[in-house]
């Protein structure tokens, strides 16, 4: 059996395959997200998703999987907010509106450089929340190092009204796909999680 390693710092992540049982140790991805001139959402995750995957097999070897998650919004993509007056414009656009959460995830074996990547979409509705309410979700610190300025799991912002496919998508690992990838792959979950909201299924994009 692969030893299986996770290019990703987040701690959300960390804690989605933890709770799905899996056994893996972490590592840190280098590369340049900046997106491409007018490159589609979906491309861009299943691009940077594939790089981080490369980065890592570059200095490790094993099962490697990573995850690139955007927000999208008219076309427009919404990274991580820069600082705060970059997270009240994305927070204000935002608000009241429906907008696409795009994970890629790639999963490449180290050894023999099979890489398998797809990509996951979430309809996402928010709340039409306050100025304030804004202004004190900020000065939490909490929209920083978060696609799109917000983490759907904040009890105190609640910044969701309602979600239309796989919820784990939004907080950043798709853990519905990652364990069917994993499975193919000889490992499997201790634990699969139910992801889907509303009773809607997750949109999966297809390979990539």
């Amino acid at each position: 059996m692969s030893n299986l390693i996770l290019g990703s710092t987040s701690p959300r992540r960390h804690h989605l395959l933890k709770e799905a049982g899996f056994a893996f140790v972490a590592a840190r991805p280098d590369i340049d997200e900046t997106p491409h001139p007018d490159e589609p959402a979906v491309d861009y995750v299943a691009r940077l998703s594939r790089e981080k995957a490369s980065a890592v097999a570059a200095q490790q070897s094993g099962l490697i999987l990573t995850a690139d998650t955007t927000v999208a919004i008219d076309n427009h993509i919404l990274g991580k907010p820069e600082d705060a007056a970059d997270a009240h414009t994305m927070l204000s656009q935002l608000r009241g509106r429906t907008h696409h959460v795009h994970t890629g995830v790639a999963l490449l074996d180290a050894n023999t450089r099979q890489t398998t990547t797809l990509v996951v979409t979430t309809e996402v509705l928010m709340r039409d929340y306050t100025d304030a309410e804004i202004a004190a979700y900020i000065a939490s610190g909490d929209p920083f190092g978060k696609a799109g300025s917000y983490a759907i799991q904040n009890r105190v912002f609640h910044p969701v009204k309602r979600v239309l496919g796989c919820y784990t998508n939004v907080v950043g690992l798709p853990i519905c796909m990652v364990c069917r990838l994993l499975a193919e792959r000889g490992l499997s979950a201790a634990n699969t999680p139910s992801c889907a909201v509303d009773q809607q299924p997750c949109q999966y994009q297809g390979l990539f």
